[in-house]
């Protein structure tokens, strides 16, 4: 099997890519697919960390907006449901035997560690996976951004970016079955033509720091291991490293 591309990354999970079919909530066959696939990962011997989203359960902006509530409150309750999906997702990996941590950048010591940058390099050095919830632990940022920041304080070579499409298209290709799929972007790029890759802070944080953004469908089964091979797959935002 061809050697892994990557030593270190950071996996951004959307709290929707959980759904499934059903659009919201968590979907147990959805569930065990994702965590078979970072079985694969780990077995492959890639270090990798999790930052996972909560759509499918609360969207702070959105429900703030439907409901009313105040917009740091909105977000806060976003940042729980984030951390509901993680300990999913733990529960599901360690079920699979794949030993994993989850940290909160909101403390609820009952349920997951603090998140401690240390530490987490540790447990990654370890072979654990560690998924991290509860975004940066700040109302206003949202998890992508919290993923271009663990990255950044992990020292992950990339960003993968877990999507229900195969890329970035100039228009929804869910909606628009003319548009037109990326193979590879600048981050002014996305930022200029305003593609919903990733929010603007967090493309501004990984172009400040080099650090490249893979988008991909994690829907098709080993979609994961395909962009840890270094195949062509989805869309480069950025270059990768040793390779300019």
């Amino acid at each position: 099997m061809t050697a892994p591309a990557f030593k270190r990354v950071i996996l951004k999970l959307s709290g929707e890519a959980l759904a499934g079919p059903q659009g919201y909530g968590l979907d147990g066959v959805t569930l065990e697919n994702v965590c078979a696939e970072l079985k694969e990962v780990r077995e492959a011997g890639v270090e990798m960390a999790v930052v996972v989203g909560g759509g499918n359960i609360y969207r702070g902006v959105r429900g703030a907006a439907q409901s009313g509530v105040d917009r740091a409150a909105g977000d806060y309750m976003g940042m729980l449901a984030t951390v509901i999906n993680g300990l999913a997702l733990q529960t599901s990996l360690e079920r699979i035997g794949v030993p994993t941590r989850v940290q909160s950048a909101i403390e609820i010591s009952q349920l997951c560690e603090p998140y401690i940058r240390r530490r987490a390099i540790r447990h990654i050095e370890k072979g654990r996976i560690v998924i991290f919830g509860a975004g940066t632990g700040n109302p206003y940022f949202t998890t992508d951004t919290a993923a271009a920041l663990r990255a950044m304080e992990l020292g992950a070579e990339v960003i993968l970016k877990a999507t229900r499409v195969d890329g970035v298209y100039d228009c929804d290709p869910e909606q628009n079955k003319n548009a037109q799929k990326f193979k590879a972007l600048t981050y002014l790029d996305v930022l200029k033509r305003n593609l919903k890759v990733m929010d603007s802070t967090a493309i501004s944080l990984c172009m400040d720091n080099n650090l490249p953004i893979i988008v991909f469908n994690l829907q098709t089964r080993g979609n994961v291991m395909r962009v840890l091979r270094g195949e062509e797959v989805g869309t480069l935002v950025g270059q990768l490293r040793g390779k300019e």
